[in-house]
Order: C-alpha cells, then structure tokens, then sequence
C-alpha cells in the first residue's frame, strides 16, 4: 500500500475528503517525527510504539573488496507492533 492508497482507505473509513485525511496523516508523521527527534517515545495502544535506538560505532567490512569500513555511530527509528496488531496479522 502507497501513500496515496492510505489516504484514499483513511478518507473513506473515516468520512473524510481526500484532503483531510491527508493533512491528518501528514500531522501524524510529522508530530511523530517530532517527538522521535526529541527523544521520547510515541506508544499507540493496540498499534505499537516508535521509539528511537542509539546504534553504536562499529567496524563493518566492505562487500566487494573485503577491506575493513569504519561505521558511524547513530540514531535510527524503531517500531514495535503492539498485541492487537500482531493477533490481526496472525489471524
């Protein structure tokens, strides 16, 4: 599913324009891009969670010529499905 066919699914779920429903879901990207970047987390009951992980410095190996590549340290977005959604996708 695309953006487009989320905003189309939302606006008739909801009852909805296609325009409000994707003002709302550009709110909620960015209110949850937002908080992420502050560092909290972001909990949806029955969803899931966002939160955000600290990856540490590493040492990788490059795949073509096998030589050892120095890796950054860094921060990237997580998510956890919550109990309902992992019980839909199961059933």
């Amino acid at each position: 599913m695309k953006k487009a066919d989320l905003i189309t699914a939302m606006s008739e779920k909801a009852g909805l324009t296609k325009q409000s429903a994707e003002k709302a879901l550009t709110a909620f990207m960015d209110s949850v891009r937002s908080a992420l970047q502050s560092g909290e987390k972001v909990t949806i009951p029955g969803f899931g969670s966002f939160s955000v992980v600290e990856r540490s410095a590493r040492t990788g190996r490059n795949p073509v010529s096998g030589e050892p590549v120095n890796i950054k340290a860094s921060h990237s977005p997580k998510f956890k499905a919550g109990k309902l959604l992992k019980d839909a996708v199961n059933d």
